[in-house]
């Protein structure tokens, strides 16, 4: 097919929508039909990945409910997206956030340019020079083994 044609009817389509990046907070105003009746809901999160270009164009958006994670995949140019607000600008060195999905609470809403922050599982050393507190049932399994 010729990408003339193409182009225009894809220009028919396009509506005015503000710059979207990945690591940006935005407010997505989606129109639900419930029966006979229209209302528009909010859905605001965290864009984790764009994919698409031009008319095809989608977003992935995440957001936390109730403790629970939530991705909705938004065509950027669906009739049925009535309006784009960008809250937040975030700053990410990566095309697609998708690290976020296995964090919960406050670290899966921060985005920085810094380093991610691993888990890490801490151990205690005891410090020289403080006595080590040692149970009877401890000190009767150390005889048993030393003998």
């Amino acid at each position: 097919m010729d990408n003339k044609i193409i182009e225009k009817v894809e220009k028919d389509q396009y509506k005015k929508r503000p710059e979207i990046k990945v690591g940006d907070t935005v407010k997505m105003y989606l129109k639900i039909k419930e029966g006979n009746k229209e209302r528009v809901q909010v859905f605001q999160g965290v864009v984790i990945g764009i994919k698409g270009v031009g008319v095809a164009q989608t977003v992935t958006v995440r957001k936390i409910s109730y403790g629970v994670g939530v991705e909705k995949i938004i065509p950027l140019y669906s009739p049925m997206l009535q309006k784009v607000e960008v809250i937040k600008r975030g700053t990410v060195r990566k095309s697609k956030l998708f690290y976020l999905r296995g964090r919960v609470g406050k670290r899966a809403l921060k985005i920085s340019n810094l380093k991610d922050v691993f888990e890490t599982d801490e151990v205690e050393v005891p410090v020289e020079g403080e006595p080590e507190e040692v149970t009877s049932q401890e000190q009767e399994v150390a005889q048993k083994t030393s003998e």
